[in-house]
């Protein structure tokens, strides 16, 4: 190396970092590419899923995590579930986590979409519980887990404003996910640096997703929009989420990162015009 020039081996100065990363489900999730990115870089990963079986499916994705023991279960809709994985992990942990990652989302799509209005308070509030507040309920939790300067981050949709019929209820309910991270960062800001951000992303090709009636032809839809003919590929997605993470975003907090190839800029493609109007 050159006298006098930096070392941009880990540019995104993130080796030797840890993560406490909640949500990977298979190798399609967001959580999973993010996971993957950071040990990649030389992070250290700690991760939290739903269940004993998926904890099995994870540990075969990431044998070094599991032989560690570091795939914990947690159902975030019960409080008493996040004190006990919190407990459990700061007993075998003392070294602070450098970043958190909310990549959870559940809504109950068994009677298939129906419009906005006949949604049940029951599916909705469950859903709210599940995706959006349980972001505030896990950095509660971990808050004396984090360093003094963390970075936490949380997967949202592109846009909200948008009334996807495919989508349903979970539109509102990412709307309060994405107004949540300003009022965490300022209450945060009372006794540290810690930053929340999210990552937009537009439609993307995970199991979740898959679940949802109608997504299919949205997601086909939506590459037709996009300027360049291809949707988001959900490693893009945690790639930008990777950099949130990193202390290179130190100078970004209460944001939404929109991450879906220019998709909002082409709603009036002439190609689609065309096809409408003939």
């Amino acid at each position: 190396m050159a006298k006098g020039s930096a070392d941009m081996s880990d540019f995104l100065q993130l080796s030797g970092k840890k993560f406490l990363i909640f949500g990977v489900a298979n190798k399609k999730s967001v959580a999973y590419h993010i996971t993957k990115d950071l040990l990649e870089c030389g992070s250290k990963c700690v991760l939290v899923v739903l269940n004993d079986e998926i904890r099995s499916r994870v540990g075969k994705l990431f044998p070094e995590i599991a032989a560690a023991g570091d795939i914990y279960c947690c159902d975030v809709e019960r409080e008493e579930e996040i004190t006990r994985v919190r407990d459990e992990i700061a007993a075998r942990h003392d070294e602070l986590f450098d970043g958190l990652v909310h990549s959870l989302a559940f809504a109950d799509y068994s009677r298939g979409i129906r419009p906005f209005h006949e949604t049940s308070p029951e599916a909705f509030l469950q859903a709210v519980h599940i995706s959006c507040f349980s972001l505030t309920t896990i950095a509660n939790a971990f808050q004396k887990m984090l360093t003094k300067t963390a970075s936490v981050v949380t997967i949202s949709i592109s846009t909200t404003r948008l009334a996807s019929a495919s989508y349903g209820y979970m539109g509102p309910i990412k709307a309060a996910l994405d107004a949540s991270l300003s009022f965490l960062v300022k209450s945060f800001s009372a006794f540290s640096e810690i930053r929340f951000n999210a990552v937009g992303s537009g439609p993307l090709k995970t199991s979740a997703s898959a679940g949802i009636p109608g997504y299919v032809d949205a997601y086909l839809y939506a590459e037709k929009l996009i300027p360049r003919r291809r949707n988001v590929a959900t490693e893009e997605a945690a790639n930008t989420a990777v950099f949130l993470l990193s202390p290179r975003s130190s100078g970004i907090t209460a944001q939404k990162i929109i991450v879906d190839a220019g998709m909002e800029i082409n709603y009036f493609d002439q190609g689609i015009i065309d096809k409408v109007n003939h």
